[in-house]
């Protein structure tokens, strides 16, 4: 029986992978910060007939993270497939001299998915198979802050440790969605209503997609076709057209400060 990790696979885009990886027949390791709410998800996909071990941590904290990754390296129980999904919206702007939140956007959504996935790498390696799947975001090809910063990070790590691992067996993907109908706007106090409808993919399918791109061996996925026109023409405009966009979006988007609450690390997947 394959064993999948999950990180922040208690909501959002990462309960949306559990569930499916559950489906396919994979045994589950959640990591989440809340033990309450890991337990509660487990309970629900044990029902299904997978085992479920639960791993809180706090992917902010070293300490909890080399945790993680001595589970992910444990030999005697693999991990096939490992989903760095964790993160949270980022608020902060790049000139505040309070970069709080934006270490700590670093920690989550950079440091750990490296620690992470170099840790699933180095023991997928050595046994010739497995897979990472990196959750990034079209927000990686545009210029909107600390969040855009950090994903485009992502992306652009996930295709190195791809041609790092190439010929050994183990296939690394970087899921790029856009706007996904999850509770990740609401809990990052980012404003939703000036999105058009058609604009919005179901979480399920944006799920479906990654596995399909991880089952082909494929490196960036998009989900939809519409985004992967939109996200082929922010490739190919000039990088001014491409921060104009990106500036009318983050204005669009911003709560003003008394509807906005303040940004903490969530389980909720980190994508726009």
């Amino acid at each position: 029986m394959a064993t999948a990790l999950v990180t922040g696979g208690t909501s959002g885009i990462g309960a949306a992978f559990a569930r499916a990886l559950a489906h396919r027949g994979y045994d589950l390791v959640l990591v989440a910060r809340n033990p309450e709410r890991l337990e509660s998800t487990a309970a629900e996909l044990r029902a299904t007939g997978v085992t479920v071990d639960t791993l809180p941590a706090d992917l902010s904290d070293r300490a909890d993270v080399a945790r993680v990754a001595e589970r992910i390296s444990d030999t005697r129980h693999p991990i096939d497939l490992l989903v760095n999904n964790a993160g949270f919206g980022v608020h902060a702007r790049l000139t505040d001299e309070d970069t709080t939140e934006l270490d700590l956007a670093l920690e989550v959504m950079c440091r750990t998915v490296m620690v992470l996935g170099g840790a699933a790498g180095r023991t997928m390696r050595a046994r010739g198979s497995g897979a990472i799947i990196n959750v990034s975001s079209t927000a990686g090809l545009l210029a909107m802050g600390g969040y855009s910063a950090t994903k485009a990070w992502v992306t652009t790590y996930s295709e190195s440790l791809a041609v790092e691992l190439r010929g050994t067996g183990v296939r690394v993907t970087a899921l790029c969605p856009g706007w996904v109908r999850t509770e990740f706007h609401t809990r990052a106090g980012i404003s939703t209503s000036s999105i058009p409808a058609a604009l919005w993919i179901d979480v399920d399918r944006t799920v479906a997609t990654a596995l399909r791109a991880s089952d082909r061996g494929k490196v960036i996925t998009i989900p939809s076709k519409r985004f992967t026109v939109l996200m082929w023409f922010v490739r190919h405009l000039p990088r001014s057209a491409v921060r104009s966009i990106s500036g009318a979006i983050s204005s669009s988007r911003r709560k003003p400060a008394a509807e906005s609450s303040a940004t903490a690390p969530s389980e909720v997947g980190s994508t726009e």
